[in-house]
């Protein structure tokens, strides 16, 4: 009784998530951020974001709508290739680190013991290191760039995940339907993928969603101190190259850059409550 149909409440939490006003903003915005990104990646979009198109520091107007940077390039272009960083490392981040600490954790609660005693000690070092500190490190001993940025932030983000779906796992492996098929003499890859992968998959989706919009924020971090994104536009990129413009009056790079990084951080945080409540009713209104 405690196996799902899952492609049914799929499209009952999809039509209940765009049922309200500000869920469907959030929704299409979020929806053109991955249309953009697509585009840009394949090169119908920004294509020649590193050629100049004007005079140095053109302020918004009606050929260049976002301006221009200090060396006459496009900021609407840079803003659109920053988009496809974002959204590339949020997705890949996400999807790796996720994958990873459901593993882990999925291990360490059904098989317990000596096991689950070194997956805990491994996740809980990870945990008692700064975030940023670790990001640094993995950043400056494997290099820049954005495969490094990726490698980084999964190896600082698995340990949530490890963490609440181990918990998971335990409360559910002493459930009857696990002792059931115990009982019929079901083998451990059974009940795991089973029986007990199909409860885990709502809190996989809901930890995809936060490990994305944390992934966005820290890669802008990292590429505003340097040591992240190179040779291609990143939002970060900007924001550092725009700070010394602002003692000009340089404002439109620094502002459509934070923009573009608080709308899609907004949406999805409104996407993730969203979906938490949807998946889970007890935690609603709280």
């Amino acid at each position: 009784m405690y196996k799902r149909n899952l492609l049914h409440q799929f499209g009952c939490s999809v039509k209940i998530l765009i049922s309200k006003k500000l869920n469907l903003f959030c929704f299409v915005t979020l929806l053109g951020y991955v249309l953009v990104a697509v585009s840009t990646k394949v090169g119908w979009l920004g294509a020649d974001w590193h050629r100049a198109v004007g005079d140095a520091y053109q302020p918004p107007n009606g050929l260049h709508y976002f301006g221009t940077d200090v060396l006459g390039r496009s900021v609407l272009a840079k803003i659109l290739h920053g988009t496809e960083v974002a959204m590339t490392v949020g997705c890949v981040v996400a999807l790796c680190a996720v994958l990873l600490g459901a593993a882990f954790g999925i291990v360490a609660g059904y098989f317990g013991g000596i096991v689950d005693t070194s997956i805990v000690w491994l996740y809980t070092v990870v945990t008692a290191i700064p975030t940023i500190i670790l990001l640094m490190v993995v950043a400056l001993v494997l290099g820049k760039g954005m495969q490094t940025i990726c490698i980084a932030l999964v190896v600082t983000e698995w340990t949530e995940t490890c963490r609440l779906i181990r918990a998971e796992v335990m409360r559910h492996k002493s459930r009857e339907y696990i002792q059931a098929a115990s009982a019929i003499g079901a083998s451990s890859a059974r009940k795991i993928f089973v029986h007990l992968l199909p409860n885990l998959l709502p809190l996989m989706i809901y930890q995809f969603s936060l490990v994305f919009q944390t992934a966005i924020k820290h890669e802008v971090v990292l590429s505003y101190l340097g040591i992240g994104i190179q040779n291609k536009p990143s939002w970060g990129i900007m924001i550092n190259d725009a700070k010394t413009g602002l003692l000009r009056g340089i404002w439109w790079e620094l502002f459509f850059a934070t923009i573009a990084m608080f709308l899609l951080v907004f949406v999805f945080n409104i996407l993730a409550d969203t979906l938490r409540d949807l998946l889970d009713p007890k935690l609603k209104g709280r």
